[in-house]
């Protein structure tokens, strides 16, 4: 029962104890013991994507796979009217060559074409704007992976705004990762 005046202290139901005992076996199961050598390697590979170990544990522990590329929001590279990002993110950017792909969706009036052009990046997009159908938004962002050759699930978006947040979710891709994780300070 849990109306109004609960406390929300443990559940006086008959069972409750048993519950948690089952739950707490059933998660230790769940999660895999997992050989020395496969921690260090995934330590280093977070390492070379600059993620903290914990971050890239559970993108890969939900999506079943690697980080194989950042979709990154023009917002989260902090670019500037011209279409200019910030130098850190620019820093971060080329540290990431060779990783990963590294792909952004930029919105209007930005062109993609010139974002790439400016050397830092795989490939870029438009961007799906507060107006854009759920199947197009859809689509954009899958048409972003597919011209990479990126795996859906492989694609983690780098978010600045809820609203990129949930780009992730509209295109099937490998999870979202806020702004401040990836570019820290």
């Amino acid at each position: 029962m849990t109306g109004m005046g609960h406390n929300k202290g443990p559940s006086m139901e008959a069972g409750a104890g048993f519950r948690r005992v089952a739950w707490s076996k059933a998660r230790a199961a769940l999660l895999p013991s997992l050989p020395l050598e496969v921690v260090r390697l995934r330590v280093k590979r977070a390492e070379r994507l600059g993620l903290p170990y914990r971050t890239y544990a559970t993108v890969h522990a939900v999506t079943g796979r690697d980080i194989v590329g950042f979709l990154f929001s023009d917002n989260a590279l902090e670019m500037r009217r011209g279409g200019e990002m910030s130098v850190a993110a620019r820093q971060r950017l080329i540290k990431l060559d060779g990783a990963v792909a590294r792909l952004a969706a930029v919105h209007a009036p930005r062109d993609p074409a010139s974002v790439v052009a400016a050397g830092v990046l795989d490939g870029a997009g438009r961007a799906p704007g507060l107006a854009t159908p759920w199947r197009a938004a859809r689509e954009s962002l899958q048409a972003l992976a597919r011209d990479a050759a990126v795996p859906l699930d492989g694609l983690v978006v780098v978010a600045a705004t809820a609203l990129e947040g949930e780009w992730s979710a509209t295109g099937g891709l490998g999870g979202t990762i806020p702004r401040e994780v990836m570019f820290p300070g």
